[in-house]
């Protein structure tokens, strides 16, 4: 028996109810389980008009209809990204299913037991498991079975794919758990978005378009500038909210027909005029995000081609299946020169040669002029360079498997890539693209060159100048002095590797080497990568846009291009390049027919004899440093990276314990990337503590009148969380005070 206290009525718990018409009084043994009919009544009104926030109406009769009109809008919202994915496809199945999977779960949470715990259990398996198996089905068993690659990599792909996606240019298709971020935006979205809209609370109501705008903006930031039907998805996600939330909160009414068309049709006009009136450009986050990847770090191309020769003349470094006959295959294109090297634009710049970008499934639309071809190229031993071997314009580059394109970065402009991780044997990749036509000497000695933005050239020597200006000064066009300065060094340079048993040719293409082959007292003997350095060079004296290309041509024994050396036809013709294939040429920019390809370097039988003496008999005397003694190619200078102390050690960090700092940059990446979905589970974790907390203080705190009044306030709350609507008035509690027998009221 609970201890008689007085209380004020005003003290008595707020029962929400009204003691039933007819009921029978209670029992001696005071309690409500023996009474024959239920004691309350819960108050109810047909038509009631709610307060500001006030609890609404709760039907599970009507929750099918708004799983279905939240799981809509939360897939339409995403439409942004399709264009991103580059295939309707793709993005439809991927945003259709997680939308309403999100929603599905919010629903189950009209039922009590379903509720929080379930939820979040459900929310788990589709983030981690069924997301995966969809967006990475390459990796799965029969396509429906998941592997340990395919939870591992959906788990980081979960907080990853976000940078994936801005840091890739479209399309991207289904490479590198890219749909990873489309189903994590929505499953959450649609998730939130529903749950809020299923709520009896008013203020919950309200806030459920907030998901439905957050998805719109995350895609919007997450795409590109022109998006997908940006202007007509936003109007009908709009007004199919408003017209929900009018309908749910009983806003609608028969006499303020004109009054709510007017204010239709002024909305309507302002969504249709408001974005005439402000700019058009749109703020994404791939265009202020600026990928990692520095090319400018890597040793000059150049500088390791006579190493090739030297050890892999004769191995073959290279199959490609579905060339066609007489095809280059380009490794890296180089247009900035420092004195020393020829390497890529730095990327402070911003320049052509260094803008090597992540890319999708497709580089290009295709719509490029010439002979399209597919190809697939295999990498052989001896090739460990991060210059991914490529021909023509491409479109297309495929890797086997997927992961492979997170390494793939491809410059449009000089059509060369870069594989950040470095080739390994037996590699194999497919390229889709276009061969440009070439134009004909007739053509090129008609074509004026085209103004181009590139780095300055530094130290360049006199010579080169010199004779440039006494080869193709007085040309009419670009193209015409070009051939000249070609056609120059061809017949009167000598051709020589600098090997055993070649005549002496040192390596390198720095100005003092290209000063000792064609200043007074020298010899014009070299390869492809003095020759080419040289005519780049020349080339820039002039005026003319001029680059260096390093890449692999079939050779014959004169090191001329031969068609020959392709096996087969079509799809079937095969071609093998040896390490004596590697050649360096140059481009020059003509109006009409864009980068024009040039061979400066003589026929390679034309070779000195090793006892004739190439120098002129009356020397002018220089006085010239001696030529640094090398063995192995000249490389560039690395950037420093360090500062050093004055007392000579490192200045650097001490280098962190690798396992550690692994564990660290896992640990970072995890609350970086994952900050979306943690954030919301410790949301919910901490409202379900305070809930606990709360309960577990009413149960130990106070007077036993206190705790029945704590424990039929936690009934009430309850009640309003699973959808009952209970009045917020002390009415019922009055009339049920007063049907209580007056020898009991003290004792409640």
């Amino acid at each position: 028996m609970i201890r008689s206290t007085k209380t004020k009525s005003s003290r008595l718990p707020p029962i929400k109810g009204r003691l039933a018409a007819g009921t029978a009084p209670l029992h001696e043994s005071n309690t409500w389980a023996d009474m024959p009919t239920p004691a309350i009544d819960l108050e109810t009104k047909a038509h009631p008009r709610p307060a500001r926030f006030a609890s609404v109406a709760h039907s599970a009769h009507g929750a099918p209809a708004t799983v279905a009109l939240f799981a809509f809008l939360t897939a339409a919202s995403s439409l942004n990204l399709e264009d991103v994915y580059g295939s309707w496809v793709l993005w439809g199945a991927v945003a259709a299913t997680s939308a309403i999977l999100g929603c599905l779960i919010a629903a189950a949470g009209i039922r009590p037991r379903l509720r929080l715990w379930a939820q979040l259990a459900s929310l788990g398996l589709s983030q981690f498991i069924i997301g995966p198996v969809l967006t990475l089905n390459e990796t799965t068993l029969a396509h429906v079975l998941p592997t340990t690659r395919t939870l591992a990599q959906g788990f980081v792909d979960t907080f990853g794919s976000f940078k994936y996606v801005i840091s890739v240019t479209p399309p991207l298709g289904a490479s590198g758990g890219a749909l990873m971020a489309l189903w994590t935006v929505n499953l959450w979205m649609g998730f939130l978005a529903c749950s809020a809209a299923l709520s009896a609370h008013r203020l919950s109501i309200y806030l459920s378009v907030l998901p439905i705008f957050a998805d719109l903006a995350a895609c919007a930031l997450l795409g590109t500038r022109t998006g997908t039907a940006a202007s007509l998805r936003g109007i009908l996600i709009t007004a199919s909210l408003i017209l929900w939330l009018c309908i749910k909160l009983n806003f609608f009414e028969k006499r303020r027909g004109i009054s709510t068309g007017i204010i239709l049709l002024t909305a309507a006009a302002l969504a249709i005029v408001g974005p005439l009136l402000i700019p058009s450009y749109r703020f994404t986050l791939r265009d202020r995000y600026d990928p990692p990847l520095d090319p400018y770090q890597f040793t000059s191309p150049l500088s390791g081609m006579r190493s090739y020769v030297k050890y892999h003349k004769k191995d073959t470094l290279l199959t490609v299946t579905g060339l066609p006959a007489g095809t280059p295959v380009r490794l890296a294109v180089m247009d900035r020169f420092d004195g020393n090297v020829w390497n890529l634009s730095d990327s402070k710049d911003a320049l052509d040669s260094s803008d090597y970008r992540h890319v999708g499934s497709r580089i290009s639309d295709g719509d490029e002029t010439g002979t399209r071809f597919r190809a697939t190229f295999v990498v052989k031993p001896g090739l460990n360079e991060r210059w991914l071997p490529l021909a023509g314009s491409a479109n297309y580059v495929g890797f086997t498997h997927d992961n492979d394109s997170r390494n793939f970065y491809y410059n449009r402009s000089t059509h060369s890539a870069i594989y950040a991780s470095g080739l390994s044997e037996e590699q194999q990749y497919t390229e889709t693209g276009v061969l440009a036509p070439e134009p004909t000497p007739s053509q090129i000695s008609k074509a004026q060159a085209i103004s181009t933005s590139q780095p300055k050239t530094t130290d360049v020597p006199q010579s080169a100048g010199k004779l440039a200006t006494a080869l193709a000064g007085r040309q009419a066009t670009g193209g015409k002095s070009a051939q000249k300065l070609a056609e120059g060094l061809k017949t009167n340079g000598w051709f020589s590797h600098g090997l055993t048993g070649d005549y002496p040719s040192l390596p390198g293409h720095g100005n003092y080497r290209i000063e000792a082959m064609m200043g007074d007292g020298g010899s014009m003997v070299g390869d492809s990568e003095q020759y080419a350095s040289a005519m780049s060079m020349m080339a820039r004296e002039l005026g003319l846009p001029a680059r260096v290309v390093l890449g692999f041509i079939p050779k014959d024994k004169d090191g001329e291009i031969d068609k020959s050396r392709t096996k087969g036809l079509g799809k079937d013709a095969r071609t093998e390049f040896t390490g004596n294939d590697i050649e360096a040429w140059v481009e020059i920019n003509l109006k009409g027919y864009g980068w024009t390809a040039f061979y400066p370097t003589p026929k390679e039988t034309k070779t000195p004899d090793k006892n004739q003496n190439l120098t002129p008999p009356n020397p002018r005397q220089l006085v010239r440093q001696p030529p640094v003694p090398l063995t192995d190619p000249l490389y560039d200078k690395m950037q420093a990276r360090e500062q050093s102390g004055a007392n000579g050690d490192d200045a650097g960090t001490d280098a962190m314990n690798p396992v550690l700092a692994r564990t660290l940059a896992i640990a970072k990446n995890v609350i970086v990337y994952g900050s979306p979905v943690w954030i919301i589970l410790l949301i919910c974790l901490l409202i379900v503590a305070l809930k606990t907390v709360q309960i577990a203080v009413m149960r130990r705190r106070g007077s036993p009148a206190r705790r029945v009044d704590a424990g039929w306030t936690a009934v009430a709350m309850m009640a309003r969380q699973s959808g009952l609507r209970l009045p917020r008035h002390p009415r019922g509690a009055g009339q049920a005070d007063s049907r209580w027998p007056a020898h009991t009221r003290q004792g409640c």
